[in-house]
């Protein structure tokens, strides 16, 4: 068992499990401290929304801060925290020069989320139609989000393409790295209760934060390209949108005639699902894993989606339903699915293997532990190895640290 007693996270915003999987992902890294015994505080510089977890639950803290504020050194000082978790690298472009200066015994995590410099390079060589890898190598997001995981001890990965992506294209050393998904526990089979079959259910479900671009460009293609295509032939069959934070313009795209219905805000993600017989998710650029494609799993709905919606979420496995890139076969395969028993009943079955093979925790948490362990014991050998992140420190705490100083005189002195 590691030795820390208290953590603390630095979130970008607080907690939203309800809507987003960056919201699920965070509050399932702070049960698994606590059920080690961790103390644990979460800070956060942003507002708190109606729909802000609570945390109660969880027994942890609150500290709202404020960027920009030296009083968070000493709030620092004073907690002297064993272990700090920044949320995204821009998290710790804010408050990791703090953190080194003030703590620079606690061990600093990065979550990732997902590799957002592959997200913004898939979207910008969707519109140029050029290749990512041209784009991310040069993209300046890449080095900002690469030098934020040298910087940390630590970084979790929740996709294993992305830690191929980072060690083949940057070099950055596996020792930094951890290969470490969203999870569950669905138990044993016989103790599970299994949601409703094939005859009881109907329509296909569309679902997904609308803040969140790749998911509100799906939309945008179900519409105007795959939806008008399965509705050709089955006349009947409805599309059932959900998503939080629905913009104007995907109001604006809802169509009774059509099937096309935008539903908004799904109280229970589980809920939704487990009613629809077939999950779309045509996402033509992203990166990490997708949380709505493994609730459609754990909610006994197949899906379809496409190679990047599908990447670094099955392995050798095959996938629970169908994955396409051409619009036409995207359709097809979709249509399949609703109408064939014995297809849909086989994908369901290919959901369950991929999350008992890939995504139950306990494949997960004993690895997790040994690495945090092993780094814990040997942080000053570990950090020595690592010179790369120690000179982008120095140059950050160089930078961004009086540019801090800086903005808060300029605040206080107006």
């Amino acid at each position: 068992m590691v030795s820390h007693t208290h953590l603390l996270v630095i979130c970008t915003v607080w907690p939203e499990p309800l809507s987003s999987a960056a919201g699920t992902r965070i509050l399932q890294l702070i049960e698994f401290f606590i059920e080690k015994s961790y103390q644990v505080t979460i800070a956060c510089d942003a507002h708190e929304t109606e729909y802000s977890d609570q945390l109660t639950p969880y027994g942890v803290a609150k500290l709202p801060i404020q960027l920009n504020d030296s009083g968070f050194d000493q709030q620092l000082t004073a907690m002297k925290p064993d272990l700090v978790l920044f949320d995204r690298f821009m998290t710790e472009e804010k408050y990791g020069w703090r953190v080194a200066e003030q703590c620079p015994h606690a061990l600093r995590l990065l979550d990732t989320e997902d590799l957002h410099c592959l997200r913004k390079a898939r979207q910008i060589a969707l519109k140029n139609g050029k290749p990512y890898e041209e784009i991310l190598i040069q993209s300046d997001i890449a080095k900002r989000e690469i030098a934020s995981i040298y910087r940390c001890d630590l970084s979790l990965m929740i996709s294993p393409f992305e830690i191929e992506l980072l060690q083949s294209l940057f070099k950055v050393p596996d020792s930094i790295l951890h290969y470490l998904p969203l999870v569950t526990e669905i138990g044993r089979p016989e103790a599970r209760t299994m949601p409703p079959d094939y005859e009881d259910r109907k329509h296909f479900i569309s679902i997904g934060n609308f803040l969140h671009a790749p998911n509100a460009d799906a939309v945008l293609q179900l519409k105007s390209v795959i939806w008008p295509l399965i509705r050709k032939q089955l006349p009947q069959a409805e599309l059932h949108v959900y998503g939080a934070y629905v913009s104007e313009t995907a109001r604006s795209l809802h169509d009774e005639k059509t099937g096309f219905l935008v539903k908004g805000r799904a109280e229970n993600a589980a809920t939704v699902l487990s009613k629809a017989r077939v999950l779309l998710a045509p996402l033509r650029f992203g990166a990490g894993i997708k949380g709505k494609l493994l609730d459609a799993m754990l909610s006994g709905t197949p899906s379809v989606t496409s190679s990047i919606g599908a990447e670094g979420m099955h392995g050798s496995w095959p996938w629970n339903g169908a994955i396409s890139d051409d619009p036409s076969e995207f359709a097809s395969r979709a249509v399949e699915l609703y109408q064939s028993v014995a297809t849909w009943k086989e994908a369901q079955q290919r959901g369950y293997t991929l999350i008992e093979k890939l995504y139950e925790k306990h494949i997960h948490v004993d690895a997790f532990w040994e690495k945090l362990s092993t780094i814990t014991h040997n942080l000053s050998a570990h950090r020595h190895s690592n010179f790369t992140g120690a000179m982008l420190l120095h140059h950050q705490a160089a930078s961004t640290k009086y540019m801090s100083r800086w903005i808060e005189l300029k605040n206080k002195y107006p």
